[in-house]
Parts: C-alpha cells; sequence; structure tokens
C-alpha cells in the first residue's frame, strides 16, 4: 500500500461496530470490577436480572436472553443455584424440564448490585442531556431489535424440551 492509502485509513473514523464492542468491553471490565465484591460476574449478573424481569425460565430460554451458549448458562445457573441466588423447579406443563426463578437471596444480591452499576451507566451517560441519553438508548434499543431480529431468522430450530 502506499503511504497516501495509510493515511486515508488513519484518518477514517472507526466503524459503528468496533465502536460497540470497545463500549462493550469498557462496560464488561468496569461491571467485573464493581460485582467481585458481591461475588458476581457480568455474565451472572445479566442472568439474574433477566430472571428479574421474567421469572420461570429454563436454562436454554436464560441462555437466550442472556446471549449465551446453553452449555455455559448449565455451568451458570447450577452455580447460582449453589449460592443459593435461584431456585429450579419443574416445570408444571413440561415437568421434563427445570425452570429458575431468583430467590430472596437474589434479589437481594440484585439490590446490592443496582448502584454499583447504577455508577457505571451514570458514568457512561454523563455530559449527555437527558434528551440525548433517552435518544442514545432508543438508538441502541433499535439496533438490538434489528439485530435481534436478523439473529432469529438465522437460528437453527431449536430441539424438543429446551
Amino acid at each position: 500500500m502506499t503511504g497516501i492509502s495509510d493515511d486515508r485509513a488513519l484518518d477514517a473514523p472507526p466503524s459503528t461496530l468496533y465502536l460497540i464492542k470497545q463500549l462493550e468491553l469498557a462496560v464488561r471490565a468496569l461491571m467485573d470490577d464493581a460485582l467481585r465484591p458481591l461475588g458476581l460476574t457480568t455474565l451472572q449478573y445479566t442472568a439474574l436480572t433477566v430472571l428479574e424481569r421474567r421469572s420461570g425460565l429454563s436454562s436454554a430460554q436464560l441462555a437466550r436472553r442472556s446471549f449465551l451458549r446453553p452449555q455455559t448458562m448449565n455451568v451458570m445457573v447450577q452455580t447460582l443455584e449453589e449460592r443459593g441466588l435461584i431456585r429450579r423447579d419443574r416445570d408444571p406443563g413440561n415437568r421434563r424440564v427445570l425452570v429458575a426463578t431468583l430467590t430472596e437471596q437474589g434479589r437481594e444480591t440484585l439490590r446490592e448490585a443496582a448502584p454499583r452499576v447504577g455508577e457505571i451507566e451514570a458514568r457512561l451517560l454523563s455530559g449527555m442531556s437527558d434528551r440525548r441519553g433517552a435518544e442514545f438508548r432508543s438508538v441502541l434499543a433499535h439496533g438490538v431489535s434489528a439485530l435481534a431480529d436478523e439473529a432469529a431468522r438465522r437460528r437453527i430450530p431449536e430441539s424438543p424440551g429446551e
């Protein structure tokens, strides 16, 4: 390549996807650090917040909503259950499936985590007006929705019992 092409590449703004990945990495590092004293990882916190919003999910459903592979979620669910943060019971609609719910200890852990996570979000949005912060969230939600639709379109059919 010539020096001119290299200079143009250096002057080009980073791609949107690159910026999103950099944001994800920064958020993940800060959240792991903030949650470590509570004995949680960011991934465990995410799973707990999913169960807080929608109780009674199978491990496979929880994996999809937490952006993890089912195998990874199975190990995490066992850990969260051993720590007393979630409970698993037979699904009344399908006795072969175990569904997870938060325990009171899990709810208390989320209450303790909330200000720590809130500080990170406040830092992310600092310097933005309320309107701009709302627009930022709206744009992110649009991106998640658009790509979730594409991911669902490409998904291999689920096996029975998941």
